[in-house]
């Protein structure tokens, strides 16, 4: 949950034209990650928890993904965040 509140707070950086697109995104894919994980905490079976931590670990991805995009195309200070996401995932 740290690392969606510190991408969120990032993403408030993005040009404005972007917040229904790349801000949008990033957002949703990054609390993705304690959303899948809390519901695996409601889940009881073996298989139900190996799917829900695959697909977070695949909302980190597209976090990622998503982070690397805006570093590269805007002056956002996020190179910090990668190393996070890698963490978390």
């Amino acid at each position: 949950m740290d690392l969606a509140a510190q991408i969120y707070s990032l993403t408030l950086q993005f040009p404005k034209e972007e917040l229904y697109g790349l801000t949008s995104q990033t957002r949703r894919s990054t609390v993705s990650i304690p959303s899948n994980i809390a519901e695996r905490a409601a889940k009881h079976t073996r298989n139900e928890f190996i799917q829900l931590f695959h697909i977070a670990s695949g909302s980190g991805a597209e976090g990622e993904t998503q982070l690397l995009w805006a570093i590269q195309m805007w002056p956002v200070s996020g190179n910090h965040l990668i190393s996070r996401i890698e963490e978390v995932r």
